[in-house]
């Protein structure tokens, strides 16, 4: 595994609006649809670059959907981009009926999703979008870990025909991959980190805590932990779920999401159906989010549980269920 040195900065927003100005020059079919965020989703850099082929149509998602809906019909590659909180939060008809039953060639990529978003509060912290996502029927369910996965992955939701969802963080973070990885597919996770005690499977900004948390419970505890990014929520890898499973026998799953319906529901679904194994599932409960400034972030993700320590915690917590 090429990993990155923590010291590179990721920002996916940014790699996002460049990405897809590169596609544009290669595929003149390519559309971005936004919602009056263009600029915070960086789809402006493809619009400065293609200004007809950049549509802003204000704060109306229910609209950004099916105009996108719209062009794919006449046969464009769409990408539809705003803020998680309202993307799926104010058009979920729109995108079950318009996108997904017609199995439209239109990507959602929304930004700000989690507790991330600090400052703008509860109402703002969607924890609830890859769980409504990962519900609708033809729909595929995309949370990157850092720049390099998105600049990977954008691309192969331009080449695969349907509909996507990808959930991008708000806050810039360390890179998980050096720039030359390139092992990326749909429908498929990445062992981070081989070990042979027990399994942490994250996604997103948590896949970084992870890796801390691993490093640590290896040199303070001695437990090995395998750590797994499962930036392909649907469809799961299911054969690499199997064999942590079989391999570590437990699991610890970490996502800056609700604890229902997330990531942690579908590597349940897996192990259930093929081999249970204790899996602890790490998230935000039943429960909204709340306010908190720039700076104070990492407290307000530790308020919920989803600091290195608690992983650290739930890993040993996990271990004495195995042992019982």
């Amino acid at each position: 595994m090429q990993l990155s040195d923590k010291n590179v900065i990721s920002d996916m927003r940014t790699a996002y609006g460049k990405t897809l100005v590169d596609l544009g020059l290669k595929d003149p079919n390519i559309i971005c649809v936004g919602a009056d965020t263009t600029d915070s989703l960086k789809t402006k850099m493809f619009g400065d670059k293609f200004p007809n082929r950049l549509y802003n149509v204000g704060i109306a998602e229910a609209n950004l959907v099916s105009i996108a809906a719209g062009l794919a019909i006449a046969g464009k590659v769409v990408f539809a981009s705003t803020y998680a909180a309202f993307l799926p939060g104010r058009c979920l008809d729109q995108i079950r009926n318009a996108i997904c039953y017609p199995f439209l060639d239109v990507k959602l990529v929304v930004s700000h999703a989690g507790l991330t978003v600090g400052p703008d509060g509860a109402s703002h912290q969607q924890i609830e979008d890859i769980s409504i996502m990962r519900s609708l029927p033809n729909m595929r369910v995309l949370v990157p870990s850092d720049s390099v996965s998105v600049r990977n992955l954008i691309p192969l939701l331009s080449n695969t025909p349907g509909p996507f969802f990808m959930r991008l963080a708000r806050p810039s973070n360390s890179n998980i991959y050096d720039d030359n990885f390139g092992q990326f597919d749909i429908g498929k996770g990445n062992v981070i980190r081989d070990g042979s005690d027990i399994t942490l499977i994250s996604c997103g900004l948590m896949v970084s805590k992870a890796i801390d948390a691993a490093l640590t419970l290896e040199k303070e505890y001695a437990v090995s932990c395998r750590v797994v990014d499962m930036y392909s929520i649907k469809p799961i890898d299911v054969e690499l779920v199997y064999h942590a499973a079989v391999d570590t026998g437990a699991i610890v799953t970490i996502e800056e999401h609700s604890t229902i319906g997330g990531l942690g529901s579908a590597v349940c679904e897996v192990t259930a159906e093929n081999h249970p194994v204790p899996v602890n599932r790490m998230g935000v409960g039943d429960t909204f989010g709340e306010s908190a400034r720039e700076t104070e972030i990492e407290s307000l993700l530790s308020k919920y549980g989803l600091s290195s320590d608690h992983i650290i915690e739930s890993v040993l917590k996990t271990r004495k269920r195995m042992k019982k």
